[in-house]
């Protein structure tokens, strides 16, 4: 029988520095094992053993934080997880239930509200509710603030947050990855053009509520510079006490890779943390990973855990050859013209990126032998179709947290990685919906006061650089209500201001003139003439000569 003894450290809060809790006895009598994952169509990764067991891993004679001397393996989360304090910022990588460490999670929820409380997690999402994710934490009263892009539909976090029970801090989503990357690179602030002339910028968007739903805290506004004649918001670096990610495979040493999506947060949280714990799908002996195959230093992981939670999928699409064809087939759907219209302005070797809903409806339009590649920004450059039942795969998802494919071609990469695409005017063209479009191209598509409050996620990043991307609205004419889509001017919070260049809806195509806040019709729908646009349109508009008729 083999004895191990651990002693882990004590996780001071803030500022503090690290000392000896206790003292823990193991005793092991399995042989050593390995990890190897299977996949069903379910979308859940299984575990399987081969060859030895898990527990062979070595427990560390001596773990010290950050002693350099000593191993970074744990036998299991709890004992990871023991020593971290009440009030910590914590870092927790994944989108949506992609690439979350939900082993951890596990552990943290069971130290419970009276060990573990007051936490403030920084997380793109809360995860889904009664599933999986922070929503584990957010439910079981242990988180006190979230910093986040997207809440989703988290219902019971978006009651909590109306309630005054948590606090929320909506950040877009290409901010906050390049906030976390810059705690990682001792980069203390950074100007941005996202959220130019928005709540973002005013720090207006409400923080925390009381329990009778008056705003008690509002955002910081951001100081602001002109560089080239355009302003910049300046964001200062977000890092965290503790970080939590998972990885597929990590060696001893704590070299980590990651599965496609999988990257999306984790590298950048590691690195912006005192204390980087990684449960591993696969832990192996150092030198078993080639160091091309890399994609987290060592250096950066200070604990290592088995993963003994399954990988989920929380929303598992799929497609059938048979049914897509019938979708398509109908040209009498108003989706359908949208999306129709949209691929025409794809154009053979463009990169886009195509927002949820209607837009990602285009591609399936385009001429046979017409290729782009679609970028989605929670990590692909080379995005395909849904899959067929049989290729499900946990790991690789949209930025609607659907299940995708990959075209041959494709990458995949971290979140950083990603919107210094998208901001860097690297995306030829990205397709949006939207709650309204005004006259002079501002676009709000993110929240409805007193309504809906989802957050922005990437989308203010998407519209942050229109001189290099195009932006393209694609929408019905009309919301639900009948109130008009298309506006003189935006009464709904800002995503961007002066941003969009072509609005396509299922009753009209409009070209903007950005710079002089004007609108041209330039097509219309089968069966419909000018006068009945101008009924359900609020903006004012001038009509093109020789006007043409949408296909």
């Amino acid at each position: 029988m083999a004895s191990r003894t651990i002693r882990p450290l004590l996780l001071a809060s803030r500022g503090s520095s690290l000392h000896v809790r206790t003292t823990v006895r193991l005793n092991f009598t399995k042989p050593a094992a390995a990890l190897t994952t299977t996949h069903n169509i379910n979308g859940f990764r299984s575990f399987s053993t081969t060859k030895t067991h898990w527990r062979e891993i070595a427990v560390p004679e001596e773990t010290s934080g950050k002693d350099r001397g000593g191993s970074k393996l744990y036998a299991t989360a709890d004992e990871a997880v023991a020593d971290i304090k009440s009030g910590s910022v914590l870092l927790s990588s994944g989108f949506g239930l992609c690439g979350v460490a939900s082993t951890l999670i596990a552990a943290l929820r069971r130290r419970g509200p009276e060990s573990l409380h007051s936490l403030t997690a920084v997380s793109n999402n809360a995860g889904s509710e009664g599933r999986g994710g922070l929503a584990l934490l957010t439910e079981n009263g242990q988180i006190d603030r979230m910093i986040m892009s997207f809440l989703g539909s988290n219902k019971k976090l978006e009651k909590q947050y109306l309630t005054g029970k948590i606090a929320v801090e909506l950040c877009p989503q290409g901010t906050l990855a390049e906030r976390i990357r810059a705690a990682g690179s001792g980069i203390p602030a950074f100007y941005t053009p996202t959220g130019g002339n928005t709540l973002v910028q005013q720090g207006a968007i409400p923080a925390r509520y009381d329990a009778e739903g008056n705003v008690v805290e509002y955002g910081k506004p951001r100081e602001t510079r002109i560089f080239n004649g355009k302003p910049f918001l300046m964001e200062t670096a977000l890092p965290g006490d503790v970080a939590i990610l998972r990885a597929w495979k990590v060696d001893k040493a704590g070299n980590c890779v990651f599965r496609y999506t999988t990257k999306s947060f984790a590298p950048l949280m590691a690195k912006a943390a005192k204390l980087a714990i990684v449960e591993a799908e696969n832990v192996v002996e150092i030198g078993e990973i080639d160091p091309n195959e890399v994609n987290l230093p060592g250096i950066f992981v200070d604990r290592i855990v088995p993963a003994t939670e399954k990988s989920q999928v929380e929303i598992l699409k799929t497609r059938s050859p048979e049914k897509e064809a019938a979708k398509t087939s109908s040209k009498t759907d108003s989706r359908n013209r949208i999306a129709r219209r949209a691929a025409k302005e794809l154009k053979h070797g463009f990169y886009v990126n195509l927002g949820v809903g209607i837009p990602t409806l285009a591609p399936s339009f385009l001429p046979p032998g017409e290729q782009v590649w679609i970028q989605s920004e929670n990590g692909i450059l080379g995005m395909g179709d849904y899959p067929l039942p049989d290729q499900v795969d946990p790991d690789i998802i949209n930025a609607g947290k659907e299940t995708t494919t990959l075209v041959p071609g494709a990458a995949t990469f971290d979140s950083s990685e990603s919107f210094s695409m998208i901001r860097g005017g690297h995306v030829d063209v990205s397709i949006l919906g939207a709650l309204q479009v005004s006259a002079s191209g501002d676009l709000a598509n993110y929240m409805i006061p007193g309504k809906v409050f989802k957050g922005m996620g990437g989308a203010m990043d998407l519209v942050s650089n229109p001189d290099n991307t195009k932006i393209v609205v694609a929408t019905e004419h009309v919301a639900k209500d009948g109130t008009s889509k298309v506006v003189q001017s935006c009464s709904l919070p800002l995503t961007g201001a002066r941003v969009v260049s072509t609005i396509i809806t299922d009753l009209a195509v409009f070209q903007v003139d950005r710079k002089k806040g004007t609108l041209t019709l330039t097509e219309i729908a089968p069966g419909i003439d000018v006068d009945y646009v101008k009924s359900k349109t609020d903006a004012t508009f001038t009509v093109a000569d020789g006007l043409a008729v949408m296909e």
